[in-house]
């Protein structure tokens, strides 16, 4: 259900945000704390995949975007590790992609990051029915989604600090790109706010969620729809 919501709201954000129409979604589900026993259950089921070399339906490899930060790695638990030369994903380069349990906790945080995302749409609601503007609406998203990131780290001081080294790398601000820098590379504010919903495809497939999340790249535009057929 929250899948299908969030295709709606992204593919239909600048429609909604201009007539003011839409009603507000049910809450969502709230994020359950994972367990012990729920990191133990992912890396069983990453060592009986292990079995025979893991393949995605929608294979990475066909995606540019996604390659530009990871590269193949056949012994890795997923096919895929990060890239040393990503600018972006370089410094998790030196973790073992190859490890299951290591690969069973980046997964469950990886999904923790995007089910924590759920906030995001929360503030679009809460602004459009206070009548801010699109403007208004995606500076507050995106410093919300840059907080989620450092937020994600929370208890590993080493993520987080390589985290905060990529985007120092890449944006010049530890905390993530500014709405302004975002809007210079978007050229509008509605574009910016849906952007906002993306995510790092290379990530996604090194943790074994790029199928998962297949439908988003194809709303953000990342994948042709066509594909699909």
């Amino acid at each position: 259900m929250k899948k299908y919501f969030k295709i709606l709201m992204i593919a239909l954000l600048a429609t909604l945000l201009m007539t003011g129409c839409a009603k507000k979604a049910e809450e969502p589900e709230p994020v359950i704390e994972e367990t012990g026993e729920e990191e133990a259950a992912v890396e069983e089921e990453i060592i009986e995949d292990k079995a025979e070399p893991f393949r995605y339906v929608h294979d990475p490899r066909d995606n540019p975007e996604a390659m530009k930060d990871i590269i193949v790695n056949e012994d890795a638990v997923y096919g895929f590790s990060p890239d040393p030369e990503s600018s972006r994903l370089g410094s998790y380069a030196e973790y073992d992609w190859t490890d299951p349990e290591f690969v069973a906790n980046a997964k469950l945080e990886r999904e923790k990051y995007h089910e924590g995302m759920d906030s995001m749409t929360d503030i679009i609601y809460q602004m459009r029915d206070e009548g801010a503007s699109v403007e208004e609406i995606a500076r507050a998203v995106s410093a919300e989604r840059n907080r989620l990131r450092i937020a994600s780290y929370d208890g590993d001081p080493e993520g987080l600090a390589k985290l905060k080294e990529s985007n120092l790398k890449t944006y010049g601000h530890e905390e993530g790109p500014t709405p302004d820098q975002l809007y210079e590379q978007y050229g509008s504010w509605a574009v910016v706010l849906q952007k906002a919903f993306s995510t790092n495809m290379g990530m996604d497939a090194v943790c074994g969620l790029y199928d998962e999340y297949y439908w988003l790249y194809i709303e953000l535009g990342y994948v042709d729809a066509a594909a699909e057929e």
